[in-house]
């Protein structure tokens, strides 16, 4: 009996500690899911979107983003403005000229993916595809439009890539689009990639920027004021790429002016004859340079062509490129043209 005793002892310390490393077992597997749950609210992760009405969920910040034409630097703009750069594998936005210093040449360096546009003049299905993204922007829902030869949302699911349509880009319809738009841009990837507080710090100080403006201008009237891009041909009238509505408009209301040609269409552009053009009063121009390498020569062919024009008579234009467009600049916008258009108020 005695030399059963310390194997009878030793059997039951043995259970001891079984019982004992599983009841730890229990509490580190609950410890561990509470850890887990933690790191992911710091994490920030999951994010949902709810996106042209298809949900995209997000389990960790995108690392292989596409960012799609659109004839647009929105997308890419903000990407840049939020330090995300060395996410991109594949850019096919540029303006080839920026307000911001050094942002066509940071875009100009970004990798293109070595794609070749289809006829749609963007990244075709199968090249999209084998670029392997996890994340792919367009400016619109026409972007992933299967007609036109692109990869569908749903294709995009099935390879394990997430999609996004920008603001007011569902519809194809941007003629509603307004400043905020660009900060929901700004916001929706500060929380795709985890980065809200640096996109709510850039949201605030442009917001401040154009409070400081739109109140030195606020008292001044409102001059009527001519936007188009430079050299370039949307319809078949000589002036086709007029705006009329759109994220324009409220960056002009901001800089204290007013769109001369804002009821000459119902969508974002109006495609006017020259006779119309001429006998519009116009007390200054803005002119979107779109890769165009010189569009203040643009500008003061006009002002020469239409020597009637307020405008002319006082040269008064000014040229800008993305900040005229949905994207994370606006507010340099209204300040170049505030101080076009009011001088005496700075």
């Amino acid at each position: 009996m005695s030399k059963q005793r310390p194997v009878a002892v030793a059997l039951v310390a043995s259970l001891c500690l079984l019982t004992t490393a599983c009841a730890e077992s229990s509490e580190n597997s609950k410890d561990s899911k509470s850890t887990d749950k933690a790191a992911g609210a710091k994490s920030g992760y999951p994010v949902t979107l709810d996106n042209c009405g298809v949900t995209e969920e997000f389990t960790k910040a995108p690392s292989r983003v596409v960012v799609m034409n659109g004839a647009s630097v929105a997308e890419v703009s903000t990407l840049l403005s939020l330090g995300l750069q060395d996410k991109i594998v594949a850019n096919q936005q540029t303006y080839g000229m920026s307000e911001v210093p050094g942002r066509a040449d940071a875009i100009k360096k970004l990798p293109t993916g070595d794609v070749k546009q289809n006829d749609a003049f963007d990244i075709p299905r199968e090249a999209m595809l084998g670029l392997r993204p996890d994340l792919v922007l367009s400016t619109t829902a026409y972007g992933y439009d299967e007609k036109n030869g692109f990869a569908t949302r749903d294709q995009l699911k099935e390879a394990g890539a997430n999609s996004y349509v920008s603001p007011q880009g569902c519809d194809q319809d941007t003629s509603k689009m307004t400043i905020a738009d660009s900060y929901q841009l700004m916001r929706d990837m500060g929380k795709v990639f985890n980065v809200s507080d640096k996109a709510e710090k850039l949201i605030a100080d442009s917001e401040k920027n154009i409070t400081a403006v739109s109140d030195q201008v606020k008292s001044e009237k409102k001059p009527k004021v001519m936007v188009l891009f430079s050299n370039m041909a949307m319809g078949g009238n000589d002036f086709s790429s007029v705006v009329a509505k759109g994220i324009y408009n409220d960056i002009l209301a901001k800089a204290g002016g007013s769109n001369a040609f804002e009821n000459a269409s119902k969508t974002s552009f109006a495609d006017l004859s020259k006779e119309k053009v001429a006998a519009t009063d116009v007390d200054a121009l803005v002119v979107i340079g779109y890769n165009d390498p010189n569009p203040g020569a643009y500008a003061k062919k006009l002002l020469k062509e239409f020597p009637q024009w307020p405008a002319a008579k006082n040269n008064k234009y000014v040229t800008l490129s993305d900040s005229m467009y949905l994207g994370p600049s606006n507010d340099l916008a209204v300040e170049k043209i505030a101080k076009m258009l009011h001088p005496d108020a700075f």
